[in-house]
């Protein structure tokens, strides 16, 4: 194909959409951590979010001071389902918990989005994507990493051609995790594989226009003098037809953090860096020349806006919304095969590991 003008790549639109007219009321199921995220990224977008459930109601009361004070708050998520005024159901719980709040919210005919990871079985996730077919529901995941601006830039870029046909993605992460020190996400085995790496597990798919995975092989390892249970470092070769992709993770660089995305196609290569997933300046180089685009925005919260606007815009649209459910099995897959990998030794297809390994 002809290389696409710099202008046209300057252009790539990559910020996150908000519906012309669709704006229906949102209820939130967990009012955790990164709901603040989420609220935020809501009451920034003009979303209209009128109830917050959690079982420690003081976190949900919490969270409705600050950002939706009008907002309903209770303990009990079955008050939101029956609320025909809602249409749209953000579960943002564990995911241990997760699949029986998505389940009746889908049987109470509202459309959800779930948190990433979706499931920890693939089965039971396939059991809520027919369920929601079969009620005319959008069941949609929180990929929220798809509408960090130098993924949605490299995404966007590469899903319309303008590097040609991917054949290479190759990811690194150097940063300090400690954060988790005491948390429930410290008790996580593969918590860099399995809670973390899935953005990019999902990401890189996206590069390779949702191409299939041949096989992923991964490893993890401890930094010297860690005192957090779980692996700080692990790594994966993910094979596709005619391309690879390769992630790393150091979750434990205390300073001088670093951060780097290379995709490379037939057409144009693009190359993203910065000392975080929030600050980066990105490059795409084709025969046509260079451009550096000004990034707007960054990952936390632009890329809650992005998949809750995704949602939104898919159900004013009628049209299949990008982050589906169904989709997203394909890169949980993937994260689980990378998993069993790292504990196996062994490459692993996707798709043949159904569970997360424990």
């Amino acid at each position: 194909m002809s290389t696409a003008p710099l202008n046209q790549l300057a252009e790539v639109d990559y910020r996150p959409s908000t519906p012309r007219s669709y704006a229906p009321k949102i209820g939130l199921i967990g009012c955790g951590g990164i709901t603040h995220q989420h609220l935020r990224a809501y009451r920034a977008a003009g979303f209209h979010v009128a109830a917050l459930c959690d079982v420690r109601i003081e976190r949900a009361h919490e969270r409705a001071q600050e950002f939706f004070p009008q907002a309903v708050v209770t303990d009990d998520y079955q008050q939101l389902l029956r609320d025909d005024s809602i249409e749209v159901i953000d579960v943002a719980t564990h995911p241990g918990e997760r699949v029986p709040l998505i389940e009746s919210a889908i049987l109470a005919g509202k459309h959800v989005l779930s948190q990433k990871p979706f499931v920890l079985d693939l089965d039971a996730g396939q059991r809520l994507v027919d369920l929601a077919d079969k009620h005319s529901t959008v069941l949609a995941v929180n990929q929220n990493g798809r509408w960090a601006p130098h993924f949605s830039f490299a995404r966007v870029a590469a899903e319309n051609g303008l590097l040609g046909d991917v054949f290479a993605a190759h990811l690194g992460c150097h940063w300090d995790h400690s954060w988790v020190a005491g948390t429930e996400f410290e008790k996580i085995e593969h918590l860099v594989l399995y809670d973390y790496a899935i953005h990019w597990f999902d990401i890189v798919r996206c590069f390779f226009s949702h191409r299939p995975v041949r096989r992923v092989f991964a490893s993890t390892a401890r930094v010297p003098r860690q005192t957090l249970m779980p692996p700080l470092m692990a790594q994966a070769l993910i094979e596709f037809d005619e391309g690879q992709a390769t992630l790393a993770f150091d979750a434990g660089v205390v300073h001088g953090p670093f951060d780097q995305t290379f995709v490379a196609g037939t057409d144009g290569s693009l190359l993203s860096q910065g000392p975080s997933i929030q600050s980066q300046q990105l490059t795409v180089t084709t025969a046509a020349g260079e451009v550096s685009p000004t990034l707007a925005g960054s990952w936390f919260p632009d890329g809650f806006h992005g998949t809750m606007g995704e949602l939104l815009c898919s159900i004013e649209e009628r049209r299949p919304c990008t982050i589906d459910a169904r989709d997203n099995l394909e890169s949980l897959a993937l994260c689980f095969a990378a998993i069993a990998s790292a504990d196996s030794g062994q490459p692993i297809t996707p798709g043949s590991i159904r569970k997360l390994p424990e």
